[in-house]
């Protein structure tokens, strides 16, 4: 192991699996980087705080096996934040045993997932799930049997115990989004390029600044920096859908953009999201 390289924790997405990280596992290692894909595929019906307790287990034991005591890299894919923010901000808040460098989170629901809502709506719902069912939701979806569903709800208890706590001070926050920067149907053709988000006064609009599934104001982390990629919107015009959501774990761009962050920790996002209330930075 390089000892000036900080081993670097993959946490992937819901009823998603380590496969997504092939392309980033690889880049690493090339670099002499640690690579621990954490893997909770087979927790697809448990709790948020489940996924974290396991993942805290998971560290744990790597920690053992390769006897690195020192700081680590976090970066996650979509609901994989929220387990990793329930472990460090909440099970791990006061004691800060966990020593971690960078979270960085690529379409995070920071502050609840839009479409985990948007699967419980009384009125959408049921639409939604068939017009998804195959491929980001099983056929015969069930939401109100999946506990994580529930817990990335924006009104859950799990979510409000996060913005309770807040991010930590000793770890430095970035987020990776996408926008379809051109208004391009292909970028997710189910929602004609457009992503669903559940708005503060209870009711639902669609808009481009999101990556088909998570729209912006979900990932919203106040002090933490962000990325809006592309940073060419005429990358749009040749593949469109590697920027949407499912597919930003193995995009070129977000991969490039993570590697920097890790071996380069000075370097300076795109953004910072501000604290709630001030004006948004695009």
């Amino acid at each position: 192991m390089n000892p000036e390289n900080c081993p670097v924790v993959l946490v992937h997405g819901w009823k998603s699996h380590p496969g997504v990280w092939k392309r980033l596992a690889g880049r690493l290692e090339e670099r002499g980087i640690p690579a621990w894909r954490f893997d909770h595929s087979g927790m697809r019906d448990e709790s948020a705080p489940a996924v974290a307790a396991a993942l805290q287990g998971y560290i744990g034991r790597m920690r053992e096996e390769s006897r690195y005591p020192g700081a680590v890299d976090v970066v996650c894919h979509s609901m994989g934040t929220l387990a990793a923010r329930y472990l460090f901000e909440l099970v791990d808040g006061t004691a800060r045993e966990e020593h971690v460098r960078h979270l960085i989170g690529i379409g995070p629901p920071n502050n609840g997932s839009s479409m985990a809502e948007l699967f419980n709506d009384p009125v959408h719902g049921q639409d939604i799930i068939r017009l998804l069912a195959g491929t980001f939701v099983p056929r015969s979806y069930r939401p109100a049997e999946d506990g994580i569903v529930q817990d990335l709800r924006p009104g859950s208890s799990v979510m409000a115990a996060l913005r309770a706590a807040g991010p930590r001070d000793d770890i430095r926050y970035r987020v990776i989004m996408s926008a379809n920067r051109t208004e391009t149907t292909g970028f997710f053709p189910l929602f004609d390029g457009k992503t669903w988000v559940f708005t503060p006064d209870g009711t639902w609009q669609t808009t481009y600044a999101g990556d088909g599934i998570i729209p912006h104001a979900d990932s919203h982390l106040p002090g933490a920096g962000y990325d809006i990629l592309p940073l060419d919107p005429g990358m749009l015009h040749g593949e469109p859908e590697t920027y949407c959501h499912l597919r930003l774990p193995g995009n070129p761009e977000v991969i490039e953009r993570i590697l920097e962050y890790l071996t380069e920790p000075a370097t300076r996002p795109q953004g910072v999201f501000p604290v709630r209330g001030e004006r948004e930075q695009e």
